[in-house]
């Protein structure tokens, strides 16, 4: 990758850029990936480049989703193997969660490599090799593990796209997404929605979550019943449009 000086004021979004094309060249992200990489960057200048309020509101709720759940399981694609394969680890070893790498773009050297990645970072067991059970779904996306996303009872899939979204949640699942748009059907479908960059939630997370870890059940379930996704979403919406308005008023405008 390119050599990046730490104190370059985008140093966290060219670290970025680079990692998502680093994988393009490990064959671990598709070309495709590049797109969405570079959409999700967009949204995140709107949001201030930084965790919002309301995003840290969905990140704690989702924590306690994966604590109480019988059965978690965090989806990997391309772009999340590239940019936060340890985070993705360390959440998983936090709150008992298994990892399932999930493809649009699938072939099985891109699953064997990124499989290999989240091994070389700690995991100890990734499923998505050997699908045995399908969603209702026309792709690739479909293709799941029996003992993982196909009867998991919560699912967190980062960087997700909308459509297997909305099968998860039919299928009675509690789904967790991150995704920097508020306004994408994947945020507007989900149990919780996550309205944030992929490794300051993540990171975020499993800080929660060794916290969290410790906390009456009570306490976990009450987080849940009182969360109001509608209303995160909404608020998300709002931090935007006054970062907006701060942003205007520096610039005299």
């Amino acid at each position: 990758m390119t050599e990046i000086p730490h104190d370059h004021p985008r140093y966290e979004s060219l670290l970025a850029r680079e990692k998502v094309a680093a994988g393009v060249k490990m064959g671990i992200t598709s070309i495709q990936g590049l797109i969405a990489q570079g959409r999700g960057e967009s949204f995140d200048y709107l949001i201030g480049e930084r965790s919002t309020e309301s995003a840290l509101e969905a990140e704690r709720a989702a924590v306690a989703a994966l604590l109480l759940a019988r059965n978690p399981v965090i989806s990997v694609n391309g772009n999340v193997a590239a940019l936060a394969p340890e985070k993705v680890v360390s959440l998983a070893d936090i709150t008992g969660a298994k990892i399932e790498v999930n493809l649009f773009h699938r072939t099985e050297t891109r699953v064997h490599l990124i499989i290999e990645q989240l091994r070389a970072h700690g995991a100890s067991e990734v499923l998505g090799k050997n699908p045995d059970a399908s969603l209702e779904l026309s792709h690739a996306r479909r293709l799941v593990e029996s003992k993982g996303i196909y009867t998991a009872d919560v699912v967190l899939v980062p960087l997700e796209d909308g459509d297997r979204c909305e099968k998860l949640v039919e299928m009675g699942k509690t789904v967790i997404t991150i995704d920097l748009n508020p306004l994408s059907r994947t945020s507007r479908t989900s149990t919780i929605s996550i309205v944030d960059n992929l490794t300051r939630a993540l990171g975020n997370m499993a800080k929660f979550a060794g916290e969290m870890k410790q906390e009456r059940k009570e306490e976990l379930v009450k987080l849940i019943t009182t969360y109001d996704n509608k209303k995160v979403l909404s608020e998300a919406i709002s931090e935007i449009q006054e970062h907006l308005k701060i942003i205007t008023a520096e610039m005299g405008y």
